[in-house]
């Protein structure tokens, strides 16, 4: 299954390195928090792919746990609440997620690790960690309500654009971003709550595919009218 998180890694840098060319014309903050997630994204992906290739290492597991199950959602999350909110509401949201990331990286790098469960080719927190562990459970306290947020003003967004046929295409790219955090979020519960690994690998680097897609249908049908001016 290393193949599926390889081209995870891979798709996730390509998109970061898109918004990163696109932030050097025109700084936002919402597509810095993307391209900081996509990183995140990238390496919690590429730790997977060599956990997948031989037995999984402490480091390779914590930083997968951290940038991928925890924390990556999160930033997604931050960059859709700049795009929606007042800039005012996303800084104080914003302080509080460096503070979240900092008990979040503090919890996973010092807690105990049980090493005989590295062996499995997905381990799973509750058992490298431990069930009632504290970084065992930052995942679903982080990632499910951003999870939330991330998917609502994606499609809250297309919504707004509907009933607007300029807009079509954008909204499309919209609701492809929902989608592939969709793709991502089932791919991730299903396949490690029910052991299908293989499901888990392929929902990597499908999800963060059609979130690429998403955003470079909405990114060009944003600059359609630059265009045509």
């Amino acid at each position: 299954m290393w193949v599926f998180p390889l081209a995870a890694a891979i798709i996730a840098i390509a998109f970061a390195a898109v918004l990163g060319r696109r932030l050097l014309r025109r700084p936002n903050a919402a597509q810095v928090l993307w391209a900081i997630a996509l990183l995140m994204y990238a390496a919690a992906s590429f730790a997977m792919f060599l956990g997948s290739l031989t037995n999984w290492t402490p480091v390779e597991f914590r930083a997968y746990w951290l940038l991928g199950a925890a924390l990556n959602v999160p930033y997604l999350a931050q960059g859709e609440v700049y795009l929606l909110l007042p800039r005012r509401i996303g800084d104080v949201l914003f302080i509080a997620l460096l503070f979240g990331t900092a008990f979040a990286v503090t919890k996973i790098a010092h807690a105990p690790v049980h090493p005989e469960t590295l062996r499995d080719q997905l381990p799973l927190g509750k058992d490298v960690f431990g069930a009632g562990s504290t970084a065992h459970g930052l995942p679903q306290l982080y990632s499910i309500p951003a999870y939330v947020v991330l998917v609502a003003g994606a499609l809250w967004s297309a919504w707004r654009m509907r009933g607007r046929p300029e807009l079509r295409d954008r909204a499309l790219g919209t609701i492809g971003i929902a989608a592939g955090a969709t793709l991502v979020a089932i791919g991730s519960g299903i396949g490690a709550g029910f052991g299908y690994v293989w499901l888990f690998s392929a929902g990597l680097a499908a999800g963060i595919a059609v979130m690429f897609w998403g955003f470079l249908t909405t990114a060009a049908a944003s600059a359609q009218p630059e265009r045509s001016d």
